[in-house]
């Protein structure tokens, strides 16, 4: 049986996803004589399902926040990642306070209570959407932007003796 919108059988195209695991997506398309293009779109539809399933904010604990730049033209993304894991759990294009309350609003407020650490760099974007959805949780910001100590409008409290720690 195909999936909704594929001229493939499910098993040929969790095959090529297996493939692109191990090989690259040319080489996927070489050997299973289809266009890389349509390798991608297989690729899509075979995450698609996969995540459908799984609820990447549940269990979180320690997160780290970022942003990074793609494309020309200052284009942002946000992400989050789970520090337990090595896992990225959440992105979206933006890089403002508005971005990341989209990320508190998914993982809801009880889930927010049950963070023990975030880390990030000392953006003031980043520190007010994590002062004003999870005050009680520690905050580590990164020594490398952050020399002046963290910014005003979160005070986070003491994690250990970590090398991120606060004042």
């Amino acid at each position: 049986m195909a999936r909704h919108g594929a001229g493939f059988t499910r098993a040929f195209e969790d095959t090529a996803a297996w493939l692109a695991v191990h090989t690259s997506r040319v080489a996927v398309a070489e050997l299973l004589r289809v266009a890389w293009r349509t390798v991608g779109r297989m690729l899509t539809r075979v995450a698609e399902e996969a995540g459908a399933n799984v609820d990447r904010l549940e269990g979180l604990r320690r997160i780290g926040i970022d942003e990074v730049s793609h494309r020309k033209g200052h284009r942002y993304l946000t992400v989050v990642v789970d520090h337990d894991s090595g896992r990225l759990v959440w992105a979206a294009p933006g890089h403002d306070e508005a971005t990341l309350h989209r990320f508190f609003d998914a993982l809801g407020e009880h889930r927010s209570g049950q963070l023990s650490l975030v880390s990030a760099d000392a953006a003031d974007w980043i520190a007010g959407a994590v002062a004003a959805r999870c005050p009680r949780q520690c905050c580590a910001w990164t020594p490398s932007t952050s020399s002046a100590g963290p910014p005003t409008r979160c005070r986070p409290r003491t994690c250990g003796n970590s090398r991120f720690d606060s004042p």
